[in-house]
């Protein structure tokens, strides 16, 4: 429920944390850290206080809403981000591109696009071919089988939910900076939504 709201976090900090270094790639640590911080808040209601997770997600969104509003009204005012951001490059592949329809579609991508087909393919190695992945399902499925053999399930859930917010604010940190190279209020619309579907 709350990608949503890490979704806009990362789609501001990066952008503001890019406009300020004049680097891309502090722009997308920046957003990775403020996407892990909102999960943090996350998590520490959903896991440690078991809160219920709707309401929390909820309450994300709006902070994510509120705060990446304010801040941005803030900063920017009324002129908005400034034109000249530093932007994702796009990755061209010369064999590619002269092949038709695939080249359309694969010749001349954005690099945080390649990025997340090798994060989809290391995921699912990590979850599923590994003790890592082992202790993460098994806190999800089975935490009291999990707490007898040792793993420590709150530790475990924590990092799981840090990791997603992280992952979700780099989706919003390519609508910024990859994208559109700009930031409008409630820049996501719905697309954290989308991904939970």
């Amino acid at each position: 429920i709350g990608l949503e709201g890490m979704m806009l976090a990362g789609c501001f900090f990066g952008i503001w944390a890019t406009a300020w270094s004049g680097s891309w790639q502090v722009g997308l640590l920046m957003a990775m850290v403020f996407g892990g911080l909102f999960a943090l808040i996350h998590a520490f209601f959903s896991i440690h206080l078991r809160a219920d997770q709707i309401v929390v997600g909820t309450a994300i969104n709006f902070l994510a809403l509120g705060l990446t509003g304010y801040l941005f009204r803030d900063i920017y005012g009324t002129q908005g981000t400034p034109s000249d951001i530093d932007r994702i490059p796009t990755v061209n592949l010369p064999l590619i591109e002269d092949i038709p329809f695939i080249g359309d579609v694969f010749g001349n991508l954005s690099l945080m696009i390649w990025l997340m087909f090798a994060l989809l393919i290391v995921s699912w190695i990590v979850i599923f071919r590994t003790p890592i992945g082992l202790r993460l399902r098994a806190v999800g499925e089975h935490p009291r089988a999990a707490d007898t053999v040792g793993i420590s399930v709150y530790g475990v859930r924590y990092v799981a939910v840090v990791v997603s917010g992280m992952l979700a604010a780099l989706g919003g940190a390519y609508l910024s900076i990859g994208f559109t190279g700009t930031f409008n209020e409630n820049m996501s619309a719905g697309r954290g939504f989308i991904a939970l579907a």
